[in-house]
């Protein structure tokens, strides 16, 4: 299904792309005023604040609700910023909506719950008003795309993907893994559809944020939105991975914003090489299928199992330490011998079964 999309008409400076920056939480009234004003003093257009938190593990803090609400507006007719926040139930959109919140967003545990997905959509029915979406906490890009697929079908047609990285067991660098190659196959679906990059979930550090920031421009990314408080070390949810507005100010000024439609007859030369090259290994696999069918009918002509374990994992570490002496990573040459061992494996299973 395509999504029917109108523009989101989001302010933002010509020279950066749009920006929503503002705290993991609003914890006072105080830290809310006082981060709002920094970051409007540096340009900022768009605050935002996690009024209701939902935390992966009770005890911590949650947000402090409807409370948190009049202080967003004070926001907005204080500094013209427009304000956004967290919506999960549409209860917290009604009162969202009570207080003249500019844009809501749906966070990533939201995302992954169909449920809740269309009782959010239920309750915007009528209601002209920007929805940014998170991707669901695990790598799954058909529940994030029906996730706004439900958003749009209650009407709602100035919609974004927020990119905030997929959870991991394994947290070597990461809070979540960027998994960039998600992203870019939403846009490749969806070329409209704006998408917005979340380093500080992403990063879950500080000190990463301005890669993240950089990595998101380089592929086309159309905004950012990043934690900022006045005060982060003292913040009392996600601290580690939030910056003074100062410091994003710093950040986004370095931000090398690159030119997706500007070509030269010289990249145009260079692709026509990368389809030659792109043929041709079609042609190659298409010889290894070939071989690889030969070689099933002489295991179904000899009563032999199409899995061979020994020789897939001799496959699997030859080329990877040869695909680590061209340049590329064994990982990366692991995954593509991988899918071409699945489908030889299919292919061989067809005429073992005919």
């Amino acid at each position: 299904m395509e999504l029917d999309l109108k523009p989101l008409g989001l302010p933002c400076d010509k020279e950066r792309p749009f920006v929503i920056a503002g705290p993991c939480s609003a914890e006072t009234e105080e830290q809310v005023m006082t981060t709002a004003k920094q970051l409007a003093s540096k340009g900022c257009h768009i605050f935002r604040a996690g009024v209701w938190k939902p935390r992966t593990k009770p005890g911590g803090f949650e947000g402090n609700g409807e409370a948190a609400l009049p202080w967003m507006k004070r926001v907005k007719e204080e500094t013209g910023m427009l304000i956004t926040t967290e919506v999960a139930t549409p209860e917290h959109v009604e009162q969202a909506l009570k207080y003249d919140i500019d844009i809501l967003w749906v966070g990533a545990r939201t995302t992954a719950n169909p449920f809740a997905m269309q009782a959010l959509a239920d309750s915007l029915k009528g209601i002209d008003i920007p929805v940014i979406v998170k991707n669901p906490v695990n790598p799954d890009l058909e529940l994030w795309i029906g996730a706004m697929e439900r958003i749009n079908q209650a009407g709602i047609k100035r919609i974004a993907a927020i990119h905030r990285g997929f959870s991991s067991y394994d947290k070597k660098i990461y809070r979540n893994l960027p998994m960039w190659q998600i992203p870019i196959e939403l846009r490749r679906r969806i070329p409209d559809l704006p998408i917005i990059c979340d380093p500080s979930h992403i990063g879950g550090r500080r000190e990463l944020i301005a890669p993240l920031c950089q990595q998101a421009m380089d592929l086309g990314f159309d905004g950012l939105i990043v934690e900022s408080h006045c005060d982060p070390d003292k913040a009392w949810s996600d601290a580690k991975q939030q910056v003074t507005p100062e410091v994003l100010d710093y950040i986004l000024s370095l931000l090398v914003i690159r030119n997706e439609t500007v070509t030269t007859e010289g990249i145009h030369e260079l692709r026509k090489q990368i389809d030659e090259l792109d043929n041709s290994i079609m042609e190659l696999l298409s010889k290894r299928m070939r071989v690889c069918r030969e070689i099933g009918q002489y295991k179904k002509e000899h009563n032999m199992t199409v899995l061979q374990t020994s020789r897939y994992n001799e496959i699997l570490d030859k080329r990877g330490a040869q695909g680590s002496l061209c340049g590329m990573e064994a990982t990366f040459v692991k995954e593509v011998f991988e899918a071409i061992h699945e489908e030889s494996v299919r292919q061989q299973m067809e005429i073992i079964n005919k």
